[in-house]
């Protein structure tokens, strides 16, 4: 470590952190932006796919996310989710790239679901790790029931999040089965226990197995 902060060989300049909802990204990423002392950006704020489908800070849900989740089967919304994605994918590896070339501004950290494996292990730079968060179905589930407080919803409402939480598992399904073909840095959030357990473990991968070059 130097001045407090962990210094990587070689020179590691961008970690992506991808996953399902619900598995502990953003969690993972502003930890580690904390402990590197580097920048932290969501694949969210880079262009946002209807949401989390629920009330949060008293903010409404806006008519077309419902419909969304309402008109749309779990393998409807699972699909037109992989398709934004698909196109904000050159937006994405734009700024990887571009962190990944001038060390000068500080580390990246990226995390999101639209850090889709496959696209990701196309990036061949020693300067650029990755790793995936997993979680079991019951996990995801129990996360998204609890950040939605499940139990106090009405009916209609509950449909809602259910069909979130259908979606958010069969993204986590596929995007496992990815990971293990394309033989990818993956951590299973069940099996590591404390955040600072999962930090720790991200740290060792991000400097091994997790590097794309």
């Amino acid at each position: 470590m130097t001045g407090g902060k962990l210094i990587f060989e070689p020179d590691l300049s961008v970690v992506v952190i991808g996953g399902t909802s619900n598995v502990g990204k953003s969690t993972l990423a502003q930890a580690l932006a904390r402990r590197l002392g580097w920048s932290c950006v969501s694949t969210d704020s880079l262009g946002r796919h209807p949401g989390r489908p629920w009330t949060v800070a008293d903010r409404q849900i806006p008519a077309h996310v419902a419909e969304h989740y309402l008109s749309l089967s779990i393998e409807e919304l699972a699909t037109a989710q992989l398709r934004h994605y698909a196109r904000m994918w050159p937006v994405i590896r734009s700024l990887i790239a571009t962190h990944a070339a001038d060390h000068d501004d500080g580390g990246l950290i990226l995390e999101g679901s639209g850090a889709w494996p496959d696209r990701v292990a196309e990036i061949s730079d020693p300067n650029v790790a990755a790793i995936w968060l997993t979680a079991s179905p019951a996990t995801v589930r129990g996360r998204v029931y609890s950040a939605s407080r499940y139990a106090e919803l009405a009916d209609d409402a509950a449909i809602l999040v259910d069909k979130f939480v259908g979606r958010s598992n069969l993204y986590n399904e596929v995007m496992l089965s990815a990971v293990r073909r394309l033989g990818l840095a993956c951590v299973d959030v069940d099996d590591v226990g404390q955040p600072r357990a999962l930090l720790e473990r991200s740290l060792r991968l991000f400097d091994g197995p997790g590097r794309l070059g």
